[in-house]
């Protein structure tokens, strides 16, 4: 089969999402900071959408641990994360303009980083590193839309993870409550869930539908 050009990728997903929307997805830009079982799965869904800029962001290799709910194959560990999941990515969405930055989050450095986008996706795995990432966020960049991640662990119903607005450009997409720390950790289907509100919450965004 012959390889598809831009103009047939594109005019697929336009038959898929409308003219309109589609000319919003792929002028869009939208950074996801951490590249785990949130991440991951959320840059994977925005590429297979057709938004036009992902600038992804992850400081660690891929581990064997990753392989039970994270969008790696076992022939890429020791990869860096953002090496492997934008080879991925390139695959699934060859015209989509890929930035990867194999760095650490800090407060100094992520106004620099994170400036060129309009969205910002929060998909770290530490408490610490989350509140780091909001608070800078919300503070040093207020222009900015932030969709974080809180509480998927464990087999709870699918029903609970929900996205709330919690401010104008705050939306936190989980149950709030289950840790891993509680007993079962993470697994794949409810990982998926809350990777799939994060998402969804980032392309209703783009369409200009926000959540009350």
């Amino acid at each position: 089969m012959k390889f598809p050009t831009r103009e047939e990728m594109y005019r697929a997903l336009e038959e898929r999402h409308g003219a309109e929307l589609q000319k919003k997805l792929s002028e869009a830009s939208v950074a996801v900071c951490g590249l785990g079982g949130l991440g991951s799965n959320i840059a994977i869904a925005l590429a297979r959408a057709g938004v036009g800029t992902l600038h992804i962001l992850d400081f660690d290799k891929v581990d064997i641990s990753n392989l039970n709910r994270q969008q790696y194959f076992p022939e890429q560990l020791g990869m860096y994360k953002t090496d492997a999941l934008s080879d991925t990515l390139r695959r699934i969405a060859p015209y989509c303009n890929i930035r990867k930055d194999c760095v650490k989050l800090t407060e100094e450095n992520i106004p620099v980083l994170l400036s060129p986008v309009n969205i910002i996706c929060e998909a770290f795995d530490k408490a610490d590193q989350k509140a780091m990432l909001v608070n800078c966020v919300l503070e040093s960049m207020p222009e900015k839309y932030l969709v974080a991640g809180s509480g998927m662990a464990g087999i709870g119903p699918s029903n609970t993870i929900t996205t709330r607005r919690m401010m104008k450009r705050f939306y936190l997409c989980g149950d709030g409550s289950s840790d891993v720390d509680d007993g079962m950790g993470l697994v794949a289907s409810r990982v998926l869930i809350c990777a799939a509100h994060q998402a969804n919450a980032v392309i209703r965004i783009i369409a200009g539908e926000y959540d009350v």
